[in-house]
């Protein structure tokens, strides 16, 4: 049975599809937008591939492939003026954000929440980008890679995010099989300040001739029971957005998270991982 609110999630990338696939699972109407129909149909053929692979592994049932037929797609935001509850996902950049949050403004229902998965921009500068009535309808809700597995979801709320607005977003997280915690409003939040203070420290070791990425990956993982080491998680979320994080933070709290020059570096060499690219753990081309 199909629950209540409808949703629709911005930005069909390694983040906001597997959003729309834990709304989708848990029974909800799903509208998943990006800038192109070949974008959306390598989307679903993502989700595909993660179900398959989550089925043969014991974590999902054959029946959860029916979940794809919740999700539908779009590259019109015009098409989520029924949407209860709106997620955005796209590049972690306000100036991109700005624009998608001024479309969803204007197109969604009065009623509608405007939730952002950013990673490190405080919820209340982005709130700005939406209408003044809209503001106590808007909240953080910072979701963890990959977000298909990962249960924990940051709540945030802005400067004028009403209580009830927190509140339908912890339930909906809940609903969906997640551990929602309330987190203050600041740049960076709380999870990806303390990690990337680990993420920076261990740059630094390797540009020291401590140890090397693949060694500290080891020692994270198994001295500290961390499921990946700092380097893998790079290389999965890509050095990039891991270097645009830190400067955002070291814009806001000052020299413990300025970036490390060898992050730097790689990034603009282009070893900045992601799917099948090089990065720290396999700087191999194709």
């Amino acid at each position: 049975m199909g629950r209540a609110e409808r949703i629709g999630v911005v930005g069909a990338g390694l983040m906001g599809r597997e959003i729309a696939l834990v709304f989708a699972l848990a029974g909800y109407d799903v509208l998943l937008a990006d800038q192109s129909m070949d974008l959306l149909d390598g989307a679903r053929a993502r989700l595909a591939e993660i179900i398959q692979k989550a089925v043969a592994r014991g974590l999902y049932q054959e029946s959860d492939a029916a979940a794809l037929d919740r999700i539908a797609t779009t590259t019109d935001l015009e098409q989520f003026f029924d949407r209860d509850f709106v997620t955005e996902a796209v590049f972690e950049q306000e100036s991109t954000k700005a624009k998608v949050f001024e479309r969803l403004d204007a197109a969604c229902k009065q009623s509608c929440v405007i939730a952002t998965n950013t990673s490190t921009i405080p919820i209340s500068v982005l709130a700005s980008h939406v209408g003044a009535e809209r503001r106590s309808r808007f909240v953080g809700t910072h979701y963890f890679s990959p977000v298909s597995r990962m249960k924990l979801v940051e709540v945030m709320p802005g400067i004028e995010t009403s209580p009830e607005t927190v509140e339908t977003a912890m339930r909906l997280c809940r609903e969906v099989g997640k551990t929602p915690i309330a987190i203050k409003d600041v740049p960076g939040f709380a999870v990806n300040r303390l990690l990337h203070v680990l993420m920076i420290e261990a740059v630094r070791l390797v540009e020291e001739g401590v140890a090397t990425p693949e060694d500290i990956d080891t020692a994270c993982r198994l001295g500290l029971g961390h499921p990946l080491g700092p380097f893998e998680l790079m290389d999965a979320t890509t050095s990039s957005l891991c270097l645009q994080a830190q400067q955002i933070m070291f814009e806001a709290y000052g020299e413990r998270f300025r970036p490390r020059p060898l992050l730097k570096q790689r990034v603009q060499a282009g070893y900045g991982g992601g799917r099948g690219k090089p990065g720290w753990r396999n700087e191999v081309r194709r």
